[in-house]
């Protein structure tokens, strides 16, 4: 069945790691015994439906599309390598499609663990207040960290309860804040922002320094109320950003809504967290549910 040269001429060749050689090495093998199994033929003679066979029983048996793909590149591969050697003049793979990897979903965290975070910050002393009216905003909002970090003075439209914010592709977008984001933001303006100015800023939020914080310098802050909390799932600020999509959807917001309040160019990215709301009340229905 040729493999073995074919794993070797691949080791000279694109000298690929030992680890991807022996990958590949499996799974043509695998293929070649369930050929030789179950139509009686070598690998270097399979045609087109019989490795579509195989890969229907492939996902049948669970087997992830992501290991499927990797086994479709090595057999395309190999048959390349099959027709230079002369042994055949077709490439019975040519015109076969790679298996559809599902996007990862984002993990996010429960209304409970946003609600702890937000609780986390110390309100009486000038850092905490600022912290708390970030975390207030970056949850009613959506925004996006950079965004967050980036807010001028005049983007801010309190009478109004909005923000404006530009996002990628300079698009700028008007988000509404909520009572609860736009009370403690106006708290923060009010009682602590005079601390952090040096000099003239419009930045909103200021570091300790006086400048716009960085948003590594936000995450470090995130990540210590996250241990205040005790919320011991991994935590960024972007989980922020996914809270607030999931839970808007599980209280019913519509999804186009939520496509302008993110700020998505195209709707198919922001589909993805019908998915995590769709997961949540499989959970939900599983664990309440008498016949769950």
């Amino acid at each position: 069945m040729h493999v073995d040269d074919f794993v070797d001429q691949l080791w000279l060749a694109e000298g690929l790691s030992s680890h991807t050689l022996a990958a590949y090495k499996s799974d043509l093998e695998q293929v070649a015994r369930w050929l030789l199994r179950y139509h009686q033929q070598p690998l270097v003679d399979a045609d087109r439906d019989q490795l579509e066979q195989f890969f229907a029983e492939l996902s049948k048996a669970g087997r992830s599309a992501r290991s499927q793909a990797r086994m479709l590149s090595a057999l395309r591969k190999y048959f390349k390598w099959v027709a230079r050697r002369g042994l055949r003049s077709d490439n019975p793979t040519a015109q076969m499609l790679t298996p559809k990897q599902v996007k990862a979903l984002p993990q996010t965290l429960s209304e409970h663990d946003v609600a702890e975070l937000l609780n986390a910050p110390l309100t009486e002393e000038a850092v905490g207040l600022r912290d708390k009216a970030m975390l207030e905003v970056l949850y009613a909002s959506g925004l996006r960290v950079s965004e967050l970090v980036s807010l001028r003075m005049s983007d801010l439209g309190l009478r109004q309860g909005v923000v404006r914010v530009v996002g990628k592709g300079n698009k700028e977008r008007l988000v509404p804040l909520g009572e609860d984001a736009l009370e403690w933001l106006e708290k923060y303006l009010k009682y602590a922002r005079a601390d952090f100015v040096k000099t003239a800023n419009d930045v909103v939020f200021l570091s300790t320094r006086g400048q716009q914080m960085t948003r590594q310098t936000f995450w470090h802050r995130m990540k210590h109320y996250a241990i205040v909390a005790g919320i011991r799932k991994p935590l960024s600020p972007h989980k922020l950003r996914h809270a607030f999509a999931t839970h808007l959807l599980n209280h019913g917001a519509d999804l186009r809504a939520l496509q302008l309040l993110l700020g998505h160019a195209d709707i198919s990215t922001t589909q993805i967290y019908t998915q995590v709301a769709k997961e949540r009340l499989k959970q939900l229905h599983e664990t309440h549910h008498p016949r769950g």
